[in-house]
C-alpha cells in the first residue's frame, strides 16, 4: 500500500502540473513550491526551537489561528513556521503577523520529506484536522518529534475503517495526539486501537466568537442596506447563486442581497453583475455613487472580511452545499444568524448539530430556499428561536484552545524538558 501510496502522490503532482497551462490556481500552486528548498533554509534556526504549523487551506488555517496565537502566547522563545497546501490558504495568509514563516508545504513525497525536516528541524509538529501526509508522518514519528492533530474528525466510511485500511491505520498509530471534535470520531479511532485521543471539540468555536467580538463596521455597506433586511450570501459558487438569483424578485421588497462569492476574480463577478443586471452594484464601487439604497444586490468583490460583514445580515444562506461542501457556517451563527445551505454539509459536524437543533435550514432548491426565507422572515418567534439557538450553540463550544495547549506544554516539559 505504501507503494501506491506513493505513486499516487507523484500522479497528483503531474495532473496540478498538467492543470497548470490552464488554471490559475495550480499554477499558483507549482510556482509557490519552486525553489522550496531555498525557501526553507532562510528558517533560522538559531534557538532551535521551531513549531511547525500545517493547514491544507483557508479553512483549517481559521481553526488553527487560535492554537497559534496561544501558542506563542504561552512559548514565546519558539519560532512558528505554518505551512499550507493550497494557494487559497497561503496567498491571503502569507504574512500573518503571529508566524515567523510562511510557506507552501513541498509535495509528500519519501526525498521532499526528509529533506524538508532536515532543514527545519521542527521540535513539535501540528495538523489540523485531517490533512494526513503519511511520508511527513512516518519522517517526523522515525525522528521523536511529537505530532499532534487537532480538530480532527472521522467518519466511518473512511479508508482508516475499512478492511483494506491496514496501511492507513498504522500510519495513524504514529500520531502522537489526536484532539477530536465529537464522541463518534473518539470511538471510530478507540476501534483501531488508538487510545492517545481526547475530546476537545472545534478550535473554529474560539476562533470565531475571537473575531465577532472584533468585527469591524463597513460604513458603505450600512449606507447600502439603510435599515433594510438582508441575507447575506457568503462563499458562493454559481450553483448556490443561481437558485437565489431564481427566488430573489419573489421575495419582499424591503429585503437586500449581500453575496461575498467564494471566488471574486473578474469574470465570476461580471456574471452575478450580468445575473442581477439593473439592481446589483460592486463593493469596490460604492464611494462612486452618490445613492447606492436604489440598488438591491450588492457583490463584495473583496476578501479578508466576510466574517465582519455576517452581523448585518438578518439571515444567512452559507455556499458550497452544491458542490464538494458547505463552507463556514459558524461565521454567521455566533452572530445569532438563522443559517441556510445546501446538502452537502455531511463532513461538519455544527451543520448536523444545527439542522437537529433548529438554528440551521437545508434546502434543495430554490422552492425550499423560498419556503424557509419566507418564514423566517414573516414569523417573528420562529427567526427569534433559530436565532437564539445558534448563539447559544457557539457560545456553548468554546474552550478546545485551552485544552490544546495544556496537552501541548505537558508533551513538550516531557520530551524537552531542558525547554521548560
Amino acid at each position: 500500500m505504501k507503494f501506491f501510496y506513493n505513486i499516487l502522490i507523484y500522479l497528483y503532482v503531474l495532473i496540478i502540473r498538467l492543470s497548470s497551462f490552464f488554471n490559475d490556481k495550480a499554477l499558483k500552486w507549482i510556482k509557490g513550491r519552486e525553489n522550496w528548498v531555498q525557501k526553507a533554509k532562510t528558517i533560522s534556526l538559531d534557538n532551535n526551537q521551531l513549531a511547525w504549523f500545517h493547514c491544507s487551506s483557508l479553512g483549517e488555517f481559521e481553526q488553527a489561528r487560535p492554537v497559534i496565537k496561544k501558542f506563542k502566547h504561552k512559548f514565546s522563545g519558539w519560532k512558528i513556521l505554518i505551512t499550507f497546501f493550497s494557494p487559497s490558504g497561503y496567498e491571503v495568509r502569507k504574512d500573518y503577523q503571529d508566524a515567523d514563516y510562511v510557506i507552501y508545504l513541498p509535495p509528500d513525497t519519501i526525498k521532499n520529506a526528509k529533506k524538508f525536516l532536515s532543514i527545519i528541524k521542527p521540535k513539535i509538529a501540528l495538523f489540523v484536522k485531517y490533512d494526513f501526509w503519511f511520508n511527513y508522518i512516518n519522517e517526523l514519528y522515525k525522528s521523536n518529534i511529537p505530532i499532534i492533530y487537532f480538530s480532527s474528525i472521522f467518519r466511518k466510511n473512511q479508508y482508516f475503517f475499512k478492511w483494506y485500511g491496514k496501511w492507513y491505520k498504522n500510519q495513524l498509530k504514529k500520531i502522537t495526539w489526536f484532539f477530536v471534535q465529537n464522541q463518534e470520531s473518539y470511538s471510530l479511532l478507540n476501534s483501531i486501537n488508538i487510545q492517545n485521543v481526547t475530546i476537545s471539540g472545534d478550535t473554529r468555536f474560539d476562533r470565531v466568537i475571537e473575531a465577532a467580538l472584533q468585527a469591524k463596521p463597513f460604513s458603505e455597506i450600512e449606507k447600502f442596506i439603510n435599515k433594510r433586511k438582508v441575507l447575506l450570501c457568503g462563499s458562493t459558487w454559481y450553483a448556490d447563486e443561481k437558485i437565489i438569483h431564481n427566488i430573489f424578485n419573489e421575495l419582499p421588497n424591503d429585503i437586500v442581497l449581500i453575496i461575498a462569492p467564494h471566488n471574486i476574480d473578474q469574470q465570476h463577478i461580471n456574471i452575478l453583475l450580468k445575473m442581477f443586471e439593473n439592481q446589483v452594484i460592486k463593493y469596490s464601487d460604492i464611494k462612486n455613487f452618490d445613492d447606492v439604497t436604489k440598488y438591491k444586490v450588492i457583490v463584495i468583490d473583496a476578501m479578508g472580511f466576510l466574517l465582519h460583514i455576517y452581523k448585518y445580515s438578518y439571515v444567512a444562506y452559507v455556499g458550497g452545499g452544491f458542490g464538494k461542501s458547505i463552507h463556514n457556517i459558524l461565521e454567521p451563527a455566533v452572530f445569532g444568524k438563522p443559517v441556510i445551505f445546501g446538502p452537502a454539509y455531511h463532513k461538519f459536524q455544527e451543520a448536523h448539530d444545527l439542522l437537529e437543533m433548529g438554528g440551521a435550514f437545508c434546502v434543495k432548491n430554490s422552492t425550499e430556499l423560498k419556503q424557509i426565507l419566507i418564514k423566517l422572515l414573516d414569523d417573528h418567534t420562529f427567526y427569534n428561536k433559530a436565532s437564539l439557538i445558534c448563539n447559544h450553540y457557539v457560545d456553548n463550544q468554546k474552550g478546545a484552545t485551552d485544552l490544546i495547549i495544556s496537552k501541548i506544554e505537558d508533551l513538550i516539559k516531557k520530551v524537552y524538558p531542558y525547554y521548560n
